[in-house]
């Protein structure tokens, strides 16, 4: 049974709550978002992520990637993009408009590179080849710099505003959600 939310708060909350359960269940249809950036010849680019971590409190989505990647450039060259959700569960859609910066080192990414590095998905980030090149007919081999944070990349999204669709038959409703404001939109 689905639970009515009434209040642009209850949305707003329950919006939060989801987005974090999605980095906990492998399941949950909103740890693979689409992420939209801007490309350098005025075109778009959209890919679907893995969601790694959620803080309400800062309103910040983070992401991880290669640090060769064209999304890296893409956000290097323009940090607004846009991550599109979809939960069938939930029939909701969120549209969540960001501002993303891509950091390579730290504490925080040196702390968290320790982390992914005992995991299977270490080679994402040790490849010697980056992201979209062609495949060469050699077998690719892992980089062996893996003290360091290899090709390791955060990517910090700052949320600026929240879309909320949700589809019914009773009747669709849509808000726009900011940290400080909201608004119902017509659907």
């Amino acid at each position: 049974m689905k639970i009515l939310l009434q209040t642009p708060n209850e949305i707003h909350q329950q919006i939060w709550k989801e987005l974090g359960r999605a980095t906990q269940d492998r399941h949950h249809a909103w740890r693979t978002p689409v992420l939209a950036t801007a490309c350098t010849d005025s075109s778009v680019s959209a890919r679907t992520v893995v969601l790694r971590s959620v803080d309400k409190h800062k309103a910040q989505l983070q992401i991880f990637t290669d640090a060769r990647s064209s999304k890296v450039r893409e956000i290097t060259n323009a940090s607004n993009a846009v991550f599109v959700f979809w939960s069938s569960k939930l029939s909701w859609q969120l549209r969540v408009r960001v501002d993303i910066s891509v950091l390579t080192k730290g504490s925080s990414v040196d702390a968290l590179w320790k982390r992914v590095k005992q995991s299977a998905s270490a080679s994402d980030y040790l490849s010697p080849s980056a992201p979209g090149n062609p495949l060469s007919s050699q077998p690719l081999t892992l980089s062996e710099n893996s003290q360091k944070n290899a090709y390791f990349a955060v990517l910090d999204a700052r949320v600026i505003e929240i879309d909320w669709l949700e589809l019914a038959s009773a009747g669709h409703r849509r808000a726009k959600l900011t940290a400080d404001s909201w608004e119902w939109l017509i659907p």
